[in-house]
């Protein structure tokens, strides 16, 4: 790597996953920061294998150009003879745990060059930073937290194989938050902590002072299409990967269900459209065939960023049933001004507006399959609810949900870092509504 001189008030972000390309975690990554770029210098620090990623689409998009002059990007990876093991979720997660560590040290020499460290993804609140050892204002996240999927709707559903990995990923958090002395030490050296809910603060029982609630899903503005009605053809679009945290099972009942309560004049201008990819892409399927719903039901397993976009335009209502504690893709619909139905959790059900009519709360599976098929029924047969779910969708995205407010939040606490003032005058800002 050449290293450049040192920057004074620089921020030094680590990012593992950072690619404009993509989006979930790489595409935060790069989002977050562009967005420190606006107010801040920046030292942006990622794996080596996202260096062709970042420079292509840096060459491609010069619009940029204002921003990428602010960020100095610095790649480290250890040799590529010594990641060979790298497969798999668990052996991937021990590569990242120890590239957080080896970060460190290798950094310790270049302390210098920046005045605040922020360790941005991944995003959890279980596997801890290492920064802290440059003896500088350290921020953490912001970070999540995924509660354990209820019993009725996995082990059923998807298989006991399924439950285990589940319960086997659990108890592997279990450890970091109450074995592991890094955690505790990453959350005590932490100057300010963004937490993507409320449930990762409780979970890591974070004083008031310390944290602030900024998800870490946003989207960039769009011209929603302007809704005076409800759409003539009702579409129901869910997006995400075909996993069980998803909730597909869900989906699919709840949509079936809503279906065959309708006329034939209106089943005929009704669908569900399932985009996204996963290991249980059968089960899908299988699904979607044992509920007699295959004639009015696509299922799209990728589609070009554009062609999504024209999706989510031509949409009714995004059906979300979640059980995860983010979901990038609910503030993409809510971008588009589509109503979304999910559950009144910690994650989606936070997101959408506090007003909202469309959170369904936990209750058994089939019950709750009811439930979302009533929601769907509710927003297709009345147009005022529909309109002022439109409505509440446009504002709760354009308050809370554009790349451009994190823009802000960050820029506050490092600001507030910077003059060395305590986080506490700025938190009630921070925190959404």
């Amino acid at each position: 790597m050449k290293q450049e001189k040192n920057i004074n008030q620089s921020i030094l972000m680590t990012a593992y996953a950072v690619n404009p390309y993509k989006g979930s975690e790489d595409g935060m990554g790069w989002n977050f920061i562009m967005q420190a770029a606006t107010t801040q210098r920046v030292i942006a620090i990622t794996r080596k294998n996202n260096r062709p990623h970042i420079e292509k689409y840096m060459a491609e998009h010069p619009d940029g150009k204002a921003q990428y002059q602010q960020v100095q990007w610095w790649y480290f990876d250890w040799p590529k003879w010594m990641i060979f093991w790298k497969k798999g979720p668990l052996l991937s997660l021990i590569y990242y745990y120890m590239w957080q560590l080896s970060l460190a040290i290798w950094l310790l020499p270049k302390r210098s060059a920046f005045s605040i460290v922020h360790t941005l993804n991944f995003h959890n609140d279980w596997t801890p930073s290492f920064l802290w050892l440059m003896g500088k204002p350290f921020v953490w996240g912001p970070i999540g937290h995924h509660p354990r999927i209820p019993a009725s709707f996995i082990r059923k559903q998807y298989g006991w194989r399924a439950w285990l990995q589940d319960r086997f990923l659990w108890a592997i958090k279990n450890w970091f938050w109450y074995i592991d002395p890094f955690v505790y030490i990453s959350k005590w050296k932490a100057r300010h902590i963004f937490c993507m809910n409320t449930e990762a603060a409780i979970k890591l029982r974070l004083p008031r002072h310390k944290y602030s609630i900024m998800p870490s899903v946003a989207s960039e503005p769009v011209r929603p299409t302007v809704k005076t009605a409800i759409p003539d053809k009702f579409t129901v679009l869910s997006v995400g990967r075909f996993v069980p945290l998803k909730g597909f099972d869900v989906t699919i009942a709840a949509f079936a269900t809503f279906y065959f309560q309708l006329s034939r004049a209106q089943q005929e201008k009704t669908q569900l459209i399932l985009a996204g990819a996963g290991p249980f892409l059968p089960k899908i399927k299988q699904w979607i065939a044992e509920a007699n719903i295959t004639h009015c039901t696509q299922v799209i397993e990728w589609m070009p960023k554009a062609e999504l976009e024209k999706m989510y335009r031509q949409s009714a209502v995004f059906l979300f049933p979640s059980h995860e504690g983010a979901g990038m893709v609910v503030a993409e619909a809510m971008s588009y001004g589509l109503p979304v139905i999910c559950f009144n959790n910690a994650g989606p059900g936070a997101f959408v507006h506090p007003d909202s009519l469309l959170k369904v709360s936990y209750k058994n599976h089939g019950t709750t399959v009811q439930s979302f098929a009533a929601k769907l029924q509710m927003l297709h047969s009345n147009t005022g609810t529909y309109l002022h779910e439109h409505q509440l969708a446009e504002q709760r995205f354009n308050q809370y949900f554009l790349w451009s407010v994190r823009g802000k939040q960050l820029a506050t606490v490092y600001n507030t870092l910077l003059h060395k003032r305590t986080p506490v005058d700025t938190k009630q800002k921070l925190h959404m509504a």
